[in-house]
């Protein structure tokens, strides 16, 4: 009896346990139901929080930023709208060129400059000896006494045929020799100027070459010694203050080009710095038969560094439509949309301090002495239109303040940043 009643107990005792551990098991598993939804929601929150947005900041500091080159400014206004894209090339006027040369033959005596010097009209440039200078002198001087003895001669003579004293033959015979050396005095003496050479008594076998206008010294022909041959040039001079620039428009668009119309170009194998100027002549003629007429531009800016010949890239404005720009290397493309940099202003001036508790003072003034300034860049979403001569139209799709410090150089250094900082660590959002 005794021994039925243990094995009885045993059974009622596996039941009960095995009621507990059922009820436990479902305890358990409810509780990671919840628990894995609860892990979903979390996940689905934090996802959310990371959805990116359209206004992204950056932040650079000191350092970063003067490594960059980062070049700010702000919108500029460009005709990019109406406008006759054109080549052509940079021409000096023929009357701002010059050949120096003598007008009698010779032996150079000295050379005063060198290719390349800056001269000024009537600046001694080279130095010509002959013996035929002499010679034009001495004829110079024995005419210059002649006809001092026959004016007087001619006046005494006039006088006598006034009064009757002489003959009118005489009085004809003196007056036409008076009036055949008072016209080789003439020519001797405009000889002499033209050499450059004065009549006051001093004869000299060696008179200057002198620059006929302001300019360069491009080419020098001769050397010490050189034989000098009349109208054989020495030298060249050019004088490129006078400098315009010859465009070739075509005959479709020919009818839109008028005198005093704005042009924009830029150098094709120079830097990308835009020229301006202004048309002042249309040609009325095709040149060399490529159906494209010449239309002349003087040059606004003429301290750039230009000389005859540079080829151009230009753009002539025929409308007055104005539109908003930057340079096309301030604007980024990323995810399939465009952007620019703004810099936040209140930013600018920011020092980075402590954000880690339990540093103490003077970490925190090392710290702050090693970030120094920071700068704040705002990602702005745009949507862009022509491009032309290196500015592209820009229309801002969200709002920013009206005097925004805009990058206008280095943009894709901070958008590497953007993305570097996205990528793991860094002050971006």
């Amino acid at each position: 009896m005794k021994k039925s009643n243990i094995i009885y107990a045993s059974i009622v005792g596996a039941i009960i346990l095995a009621i507990i551990l059922y009820f436990s098991l479902r305890h358990t598993e409810g509780d990671g139901h919840v628990h894995t939804d609860g892990e979903a929601h979390t996940e689905e929150s934090h996802s959310d929080e990371k959805e990116p947005t359209t206004i992204k900041e950056v932040e650079l500091n000191e350092a970063q930023f003067k490594a960059s080159s980062i070049e700010l400014g702000t919108f500029s206004d460009k005709n990019l709208s109406e406008v006759i894209k054109a080549n052509g090339y940079t021409k000096l006027p023929p009357q701002n060129q010059a050949d120096v040369s003598v007008f009698t033959t010779g032996i150079v005596k000295t050379i005063n400059v060198m290719e390349g010097q800056r001269v000024s009209k009537g600046q001694t440039i080279a130095t010509i000896e002959s013996p035929e200078f002499t010679k034009i002198q001495e004829a110079y001087l024995t005419s210059k006494s002649n006809l001092e003895y026959l004016k007087l001669e001619f006046e005494r003579q006039k006088t006598l045929s006034d009064e009757e004293v002489n003959s009118k033959k005489v009085f004809q015979k003196t007056k036409s020799d008076y009036e055949i050396e008072r016209a080789r005095f003439n020519s001797l003496q405009k000889q002499l100027n033209t050499l450059h050479i004065s009549g006051n008594g001093n004869t000299t076998a060696t008179v200057p070459v002198l620059a006929p206008i302001s300019g360069n010294i491009t080419e020098i022909y001769i050397k010490i010694g050189s034989n000098v041959e009349t109208g054989k040039p020495l030298m060249n001079i050019v004088d490129n203050s006078k400098l315009h620039v010859d465009l070739l428009v075509y005959e479709k668009d020919l009818f839109k080009v008028k005198q005093g119309q704005n042009v924009r170009f830029i150098l094709t194998n120079q830097d990308n710095t835009e020229i301006n100027g202004k048309i002042f002549s249309v040609g009325k003629s095709f040149e060399n038969e490529t159906k494209s007429v010449a239309v002349h531009a003087d040059i606004s800016n003429n301290q750039q560094k230009l000389i005859p010949g540079m080829y151009v890239n230009a753009l002539i404005d025929a409308g007055a439509n104005t539109v908003k720009a930057l340079p096309t290397e301030a604007i980024i493309k990323a995810d399939g949309r465009e952007f620019i940099f703004v810099l936040e202003e209140g930013h600018k001036e920011e020092v980075a301090h402590d954000e880690k508790e339990g540093h103490n003072h003077e970490d925190g003034d090392k710290h702050e002495e090693a970030e120094g300034k920071t700068f704040h860049f705002q990602r702005i979403e745009v949507k862009t239109g022509t491009s032309q001569l290196g500015y592209t139209q820009v229309t801002l799709l969200q709002k920013i303040e009206p005097n925004a410090k805009i990058v206008l150089k280095g943009a894709y250094y901070v958008q590497s940043h953007l993305l570097k900082s996205e990528g793991g660590g860094g002050h971006a959002h």
